[in-house]
């Protein structure tokens, strides 16, 4: 439809549009509490097409500035990047993770955290990096760490910073649509604008057409595979369909990062008017036409799980409880069976009322909360309990924490 365009242009357009965005299609699907193995592989499978789909951007858009585009040159810079950032990525997340044990006063923490993440990719860039690829990889580094580092205190503000931040930061994308796309479409050559409507409509339609084939034949695949060697999960969760092929295929919406990397192209880019109609035109189509309809289609399909992350959570109460209680056996004190009873009310049930503790039960409770999180991490590491049963029981022992320590300096 556009022959005169370069293919490092067209690559780079495709590398726009490719990543879905997690947080629209979560946000639309947790209402209706699909399967949890739904939502585990649209977050995931996100957070490694943004990495990959930024970092062939990255290489399309140097080779046309250049005006040069050779797969002898670009395929080494391509891997070197990636094993470069997949290297990087973890060693800066360890010196992070040195760094902010050491701190302890909580807007300093923050902070840093901020700091470190925008320093984590500049300094990518700088090296010739691949910039979200070594942010991602630091950052899962950070959260597989950081639980058994970084104290209770620190975390439960640092999330809901966080979460706020992101939260803005989306708003104000999406802001972006109506502010850009009104001067771009009117910058427009009057003869262009039906053409590039056209180009538009068909890059929407691509979009949407090769994630339904793509996730449909690998979802043939995987039904295969389970059908000839069997289902085995290492922990219980939905066995894959068609109808759950059908739900990942159709929860493709695009966002935030297609957005950021159509608005980055530099002013003197190849067809950029037509490149920024074709994203934002992907980005609110993708979101009204899958948006608006995935929550009929997971109706119609009556995908239902056990709740296995509700399980998981029970499962980890239980081991904390009982570890917990572990660290004060032998100790027969008046105490100790304070801190015993306190430890029922407050891990095994999850609304259960405490009483104020002095500073020298607080000590006995800080003991075998910290005994109670490390089963939970030993859990989590051998792969007992996911991420999210994980993160829910770690939020109730912050919050364990919070009051243990607030109470022992009453």
């Amino acid at each position: 439809m556009v022959p005169d365009m370069p293919w490092a242009a067209a690559i780079a357009l495709g590398a726009i549009v490719a990543p879905p965005d997690a947080v629209a299609a979560t946000a639309v699907l947790r209402p209706l509490h699909p399967p949890h193995r739904l939502l585990t592989i649209l977050e995931g499978e996100s957070l490694l097409n943004d990495a990959s789909a930024l970092l062939i951007y990255r290489v399309a858009v140097g080779a046309a500035v250049a005006n040069t585009f050779t797969p002898a040159a670009v395929v080494p810079t391509f891997l070197l990047a990636v094993v470069g950032s997949l290297v990087a990525g973890p060693a800066l997340g360890w010196l992070i993770i040195r760094i902010m044990e050491r701190v302890d006063h909580i807007p300093t923490s923050i902070i840093l955290q901020f700091i470190s993440t925008i320093g984590v990719w500049i300094l990518a860039e700088k090296i010739g990096l691949s910039g979200v690829l070594t942010t991602v990889c630091c950052a899962m580094f950070f959260a597989r760490v950081a639980p058994d580092r970084m104290p209770a205190r620190n975390r439960i503000p640092s999330y809901a910073v966080w979460e706020t931040v992101v939260f803005a930061l989306n708003v104000l994308a999406f802001i972006f649509i109506g502010l850009q796309l009104g001067p771009i479409f009117t910058g427009l050559d009057p003869d262009d604008r039906t053409h590039y409507l056209m180009v538009a409509a068909a890059v929407l339609f691509t979009v949407i057409a090769v994630r339904l084939v793509w996730h449909m034949s690998f979802n043939t695949v995987i039904r295969w595979r389970d059908k000839r060697s069997g289902f085995h999960p290492p922990r219980p969760m939905l066995r894959p369909s068609v109808g759950s092929g059908l739900v990942i295929s159709w929860a493709g919406m695009r966002g935030i990062v297609s957005l950021a990397a159509a608005l980055a192209l530099p002013e003197e880019f190849p067809y950029r008017n037509l490149i920024l109609l074709a994203a934002f035109s992907v980005v609110v189509g993708t979101l009204v036409i899958q948006g608006l309809t995935l929550k009929p289609l997971l109706r119609a399909l009556k995908l239902h799980d056990d709740d296995p992350v509700s399980h998981e959570v029970a499962a980890a109460r239980e081991r904390a409880l009982s570890a917990a209680l572990a660290s004060l056996d032998g100790n027969p004190s008046p105490l100790a069976e304070f801190a015993r009873k306190e430890l029922k009310l407050r891990l095994a049930d999850a609304d259960g009322a405490h009483a104020r503790a002095s500073s020298e039960q607080s000590k006995l409770l800080g003991t075998a909360l910290g005994a109670a999180r490390k089963a939970v991490i030993a859990m989590r590491t051998n792969d007992e309990i996911g991420d999210d049963a994980f993160h829910q029981i770690e939020e109730r022992l912050d919050w364990l924490d919070m009051a243990t320590e607030r109470a022992g300096r009453q």
